[in-house]
């Protein structure tokens, strides 16, 4: 597999399926990292509380030495030909074989594992459901399992686990109901398979049977930044290269006095390099920490970004690469400011760092939810890094006319046709937070009409833009600036090879061209092929926490959305048809 797909869908805590074997991946604290490049992002760095950033290690296979690690999971395997079902370990297999002595079979793995919410997970209890109803107490049946399937369905129904020891067989027909696992007296044991030598954490979570290969059994938690000035370029960007960060003054020239090169390519003198290596070793707090009133840490990531693309980065003619370039569009710009876009910037050039923090399983994680659901990535206080990618595009970030969007987000009509959305995510909020805390910690919920009218704006430009920008929707990327001084939405293409800046989307950024854009995807959004029961949708999507969106309309494949294709409303873009909601696009949308 890929380096990217070890932090984006086999990360940690994942499972992974080789031949007929199937594996967890285990904790970072053992992986060995002496391959690894390391990856600077200072910001987000600090932001997560680590030192850097490591891609996953991948040696040269031919030298056979160590990387990843992956544990086996589930333990729990099945013989095809004698039907046995029991632990790995029980079958006694050859070394570097997974096959039944007896039947010279291939063992199957466990098609069911049990989860929850927190991330823990564990085998599915195979005795305790075959037993249910009886008297026996656990594992003193002395009989032995046994998995077969009966008729030519896929169903649970055909699904039969049987023992030896007389108890009538069941079929696998409702272990997916919570309701029927809490009845038996299964409850989450806290298990952490992919930690060498983690105990069992208390856990009040119902757990859920689930399929080995769901998508629900592991879900991602990602962070991400851009690498903006002064950070990643010039002097900054060589003391995070050259690992000067903090370094005593001797050791610094000591290190440039061979080295003139670097100095020159970064267009600076090792007096200004000390003087950075000193100032980037002073952990200054950020905002959140040093403030009364508490700040997420991300939003003030995102303010610094939306401050630099609205200021812009010009490209400068020097040997040292530049990670960030964005610049204005040649060209009138009257075109996009009568569609009430106040700005246009065409990042010409950009270097994102994903990085991932941790994972949770069952339901996927939404906009605001408690951290208490991040399962962890490793044990070991002595890990000071995350395993992260780093990817480099293009893009155009486009900014709204911030007083035509102000008169338009306190209309009273606005305000209502978003607030029945808030209300669900919050009750959604709620659901997830464990009852042990108070509700004070409960965080507030970021939907808005600000939020979800630049959230389905970047959406239709998307979809527009992968038929005329020569990628498809998969490959382009939103980023979010919404708040109460933001008003943006970046639409980006970012991969981890040359394919992410070959032009295709910079173009779209031209005004004649982006308005053009604009108002044929407005014309798609004004209409749906689900209508009228789209627009006239009371709540839709996963926890009712979207409107007038569905998959014929403004919905993304899960790579392009950053809030898993929720909070999205096409009624703020063009109105309501009886008139009731006005659309901030609304009288362009009518005339065109």
């Amino acid at each position: 597999m890929r380096r990217s797909q070890l932090v984006t869908t086999y990360g940690v805590g994942a499972m992974i399926a080789i031949d007929n074997e199937s594996f967890i991946v285990a904790g970072i604290d053992s992986w060995n990292i002496d391959d690894a490049t390391e990856i600077f992002e200072r910001r987000l760095a600090k932001v997560l509380k680590v030192k850097s950033f490591r891609l996953p290690p991948a040696p040269d296979p031919d030298r056979g030495d160590d990387g990843v690690r992956v544990r086996r999971f589930p333990e729990f395997y099945s013989c095809p030909k004698c039907r046995v079902l029991q632990p790995f370990s029980a079958f006694n297999c050859l070394p570097g074989r997974a096959n039944c002595p007896t039947c010279q079979e291939d063992l199957l793995p466990s098609r069911f594992v049990l989860a929850c919410d927190d991330g823990h997970i564990e085998d599915f209890p195979y005795w305790k459901w075959v037993h249910r109803g009886s008297e026996q107490a656990r594992g003193l049946c002395g009989g032995t399992l046994a998995l077969r399937t009966e008729g030519n369905t896929a169903s649970l129904r055909s699904v039969v686990v049987r023992c030896t020891c007389g108890v009538p067989d069941v079929s696998m027909e409702g272990a997916f109901r919570v309701k029927a696992l809490r009845e038996l007296g299964i409850r989450c044991e806290g298990r952490r398979p992919w930690l060498s030598g983690a105990k069992p954490q208390p856990c009040t979570r119902h757990p859920r049977a689930m399929q080995r290969g769901s998508s629900s059994a592991w879900h991602p938690v990602m962070r991400s930044a851009l690498s903006i000035p002064p950070w990643g370029e010039g002097p900054r960007g060589l003391v995070e290269r050259e690992k000067l960060i903090g370094a005593p003054e001797n050791a610094i020239r000591w290190h440039f006095e061979k080295r003139p090169g670097l100095l020159k390519r970064a267009d600076t003198t090792i007096e200004e390099v000390i003087e950075f290596a000193r100032e980037m070793s002073e952990d200054k707090p950020t905002p959140s920490e040093s403030g009364d009133t508490p700040v997420d840490p991300h939003t003030v990531l995102r303010k610094e970004e939306y401050e630099r693309l609205c200021r812009g980065n010009p490209e400068q003619r020097t040997s040292e690469w530049q990670p960030f370039v964005c610049e204005k569009p040649e060209g009138d710009l009257t075109p996009v400011h009568a569609l009430s876009l106040a700005e246009i910037m065409v990042v010409k050039r950009l270097r994102e760092v994903r990085a991932l923090e941790g994972f949770t399983r069952g339901v996927a994680p939404l906009e605001s939810e408690p951290e208490q659901r991040l399962a962890e990535l490793h044990l070991s206080h002595d890990v000071n890094w995350l395993p992260a990618i780093e990817v480099k595009g293009e893009g155009v970030f486009v900014r709204l006319d911030e007083d035509r969007l102000h008169e338009w987000e306190t209309k009273p009509a606005v305000i209502e046709q978003v607030e029945q959305m808030r209300l669900n995510h919050l009750a959604l909020i709620r659901e997830r937070t464990p009852s042990n805390l108070p509700k004070t910690s409960v965080p507030k919920s970021p939907v808005s009409p600000r939020f979800v009218l630049l959230h389905t704006l970047a959406h239709i430009l998307i979809n527009e833009w992968s038929l005329d920008g020569g990628y498809p929707a998969s490959a382009l990327r939103e980023r979010l600036y919404a708040g109460d001084t933001m008003a943006g939405i970046l639409v980006y293409t970012a991969t981890s090879d040359s394919a992410g800046s070959l032009g295709g989307i910079v173009a779209q950024g031209d005004p004649e061209r982006l308005a053009a854009t604009l108002l044929s995807a407005l014309a798609r959004a004004a209409w749906c092929s689900n209508d009228p029961l789209c627009m006239e949708s009371g709540a839709s999507g996963a926890g009712s926490v979207n409107l007038a969106a569905c998959h014929a309309c403004v919905l993304l494949p899960e790579t392009s959305c950053e809030l898993n294709n929720s909070f999205l409303d096409r009624t703020l873009l063009v109105g309501a048809p009886s008139g009731a909601v006005p659309g901030y696009f609304q009288q362009i949308a009518a005339v065109n």
